[in-house]
């Protein structure tokens, strides 16, 4: 089966999709979003858009998935909901992924700058709040925490999963700082190598205690590099406890302390 998709093909696609907005009278509007809002996607990208819904989202939910059923032989679909929308994500046969946002009428609008109004009358874009810097820290901190204690406890594929968390959070956390997007690493590819290098030291090799006590080790020099640049005076506090986390060689137990 294909990765990489002829632009045509999901031009087909994209162009179908908007007919068939176009034709349901309880669409009120539609949208492009994503990557190709800005002209920016390429043969790997999504098909994503947004339609304003008038009535109840789950009639229109129902009668779309039936329509792309019997149009490209849906082979799955979920939903991810966020505040009064959804955002149904289909995956067709070919391996293409097809993400619509359903908006209630009155909310539909931008959620950011990736969006290219088709038709209707879409709300203005309410500006978002960045994430929080302690919160990131917080959550860097935390998890430091949980990836030295289910080390310590033998768990290791729990310990894999929060050291790996803890280099995502410097990620994010140098992101915020400069001005890129921090959610998924979505602006990871613009952060400069004096961050990135660093971090390559903190991705797990295997699930031996000394190569996840390593990994965890550099996440947390890298972490108290970040939180030098991103919140100094934060960073003269925390410093000293994330070093007596690197520093520990704690015994392995069967179970919680």
């Amino acid at each position: 089966m294909r990765l990489v998709f002829d632009t045509s093909e999901l031009e087909r696609v994209r162009k179908r999709l908007l007919e068939l907005a176009s034709a349901d009278p309880d669409v009120v509007g539609a949208a492009v979003i994503g990557s190709h809002a800005l002209g920016h996607d390429d043969r790997w990208s999504d098909i994503d858009l947004a339609i304003g819904v008038r009535g109840p989202l789950t009639e229109a939910l129902q009668r779309w998935t039936l329509w792309l059923q019997a149009e490209f032989d849906v082979m799955h679909h979920w939903d991810l909901p966020s505040g009064p929308s959804v955002y149904r994500l289909f995956l067709l046969p070919g391996l293409i992924e097809i993400d619509i946002g359903f908006m209630p009428a009155e909310v539909f609008g931008p959620r950011g700058p990736n969006w290219r109004t088709v038709f209707g009358s879409p709300a203005p874009l309410k500006p978002t709040q960045p994430p929080n810097v302690d919160y990131l820290i917080g959550m860097a901190w935390h998890d430091v925490l949980a990836g030295h204690k289910y080390l310590s406890r033998g768990r290791f594929w729990q310990a894999e999963h929060w050291i790996s968390s803890v280099r995502d959070q410097v990620l994010a956390l140098a992101c915020l700082r400069l001005g890129h997007p921090t959610g998924y690493a979505k602006g990871a590819h613009l952060l400069p190598a004096s961050v990135t290098e660093p971090l390559q030291a903190a991705l797990i090799r295997s699930l031996d205690e000394p190569e996840l006590r390593r990994a965890l080790t550099a996440a947390i020099a890298a972490l108290t590099d970040e939180l030098a640049l991103s919140a100094p005076a934060l960073a003269a506090r925390l410093t000293p406890l994330l070093a007596r986390v690197a520093t520990d060689r704690a015994e392995q137990s069967e179970g919680p302390r």
